[in-house]
């Protein structure tokens, strides 16, 4: 009975170790743009070990978004964060990206003036300057939504391109309305000093904003990888909610200069705002809401950007952890 024993441990011992030892996924995971306290949730997953819970290593590749849609598209990684249009875009396009994990629970964009300029009203933008990034991508998108549910064409304004200098051109007069990042602009100016209009798309209609995609490929042949990459996301986001202020700490591990900033309010700031949008939702956190992605398709189809009618392969709710 005691050798009986003494092997049932002995075994116990080797499965024990051959689990510890079994080597973690390597993962990449361009996430856009350079490091920014509005990627709080994935340097708080690093920082608190969630990702490593799930037993991924995980490395930050903060490439621009459309090189995610490509390389998660051709199967080159498995994951990648961006925004909703961006899928159905890559989609139209014949890459199979699907959107597993809803970080931002509405679409950031809207249109920002100062409130002297005597812009109170969406109407009052007829005839104006107006400044975007670019003709293109989640800003194009956003305007559009907006203009349409307003009655209004970007042919009743001067609708110019731009990059991102939007505020410094709108304090300056140069501009008399912006195409913004709701969470970053308008943040900006406020502390400036400045009085600001905004009109925001979230508050008109919803759509889907930035979330974590994979492909079909990747599901169909690892969804266990794709469960536990999104379990460790969807913790991230919620701690992040939980506990700002230590959120903010983490992130001047990762953001360069964050920890000297002259004015690291302003930072927290940003980063509580974006976290205003990664709200759990009426779904909970990470579940995509099928209207959003319904009203995203209705837009981008009116822009020639999408035909099909049915946007469900496009996004899954399969993953997310139930509460």
């Amino acid at each position: 009975m005691k050798k009986f024993c003494v092997a049932v441990i002995f075994i116990l011992i080797l499965i024990s170790c051959s689990l510890c030892s079994a080597e973690a996924d390597q993962i990449t995971l361009p996430c856009g743009y350079v490091p920014n306290v509005q990627f709080a949730p994935l340097y708080v997953g690093l920082e608190k070990g969630f990702f490593a819970e799930e037993n991924i290593d995980l490395t930050l590749d903060h490439s621009m978004e459309t090189d995610v849609v490509a390389l998660v598209g051709a199967g080159r990684l498995p994951f990648g964060i961006c925004s909703g249009e961006q899928v159905l875009l890559g989609r139209e396009q014949g890459l199979p990206l699907v959107y597993i994990t809803n970080w931002y629970q509405n679409y950031p964009v809207g249109i920002l003036a100062l409130k002297d300029s005597g812009i109170a009203a969406m109407q009052d933008l007829k005839g104006k300057k107006v400044g975007i990034p670019m003709l293109s991508g989640a800003s194009y998108i956003g305007l559009e939504a907006m203009l349409g549910l307003a009655g209004m064409k970007d042919s009743d304004f001067s609708l110019e391109s731009v990059g991102y200098a939007q505020a410094e051109l709108l304090v300056t007069g140069k501009i008399d309305a912006a195409v913004v990042y709701t969470i970053n602009e308008p943040v900006q100016l406020r502390e400036l000093g400045y009085d600001t209009v905004l009109f925001s798309a979230a508050d008109m209609t919803k759509m889907v904003g930035n979330g974590m995609i994979t492909n079909e490929k990747t599901i169909a042949e690892n969804p266990d990888l794709v469960g536990r990459m999104v379990s460790a996301f969807v913790k991230s986001i919620r701690w992040t909610k939980e506990n700002p202020d230590e959120a903010f700490e983490i992130c001047k591990i990762y953001v360069d200069g964050l920890a000297d900033a002259e004015n690291p309010d302003l930072q927290k700031k940003v980063m509580l705002a974006t976290a205003d949008y990664f709200d759990a939702g009426p779904l909970g956190y990470g579940f995509s809401d099928p209207e959003a992605w319904e009203n995203m398709a209705a837009v981008m189809s009116t822009m020639g950007m999408y035909s099909d009618a049915d946007p469900s392969a496009a996004y899954t709710n399969e993953f997310i952890p139930k509460e």
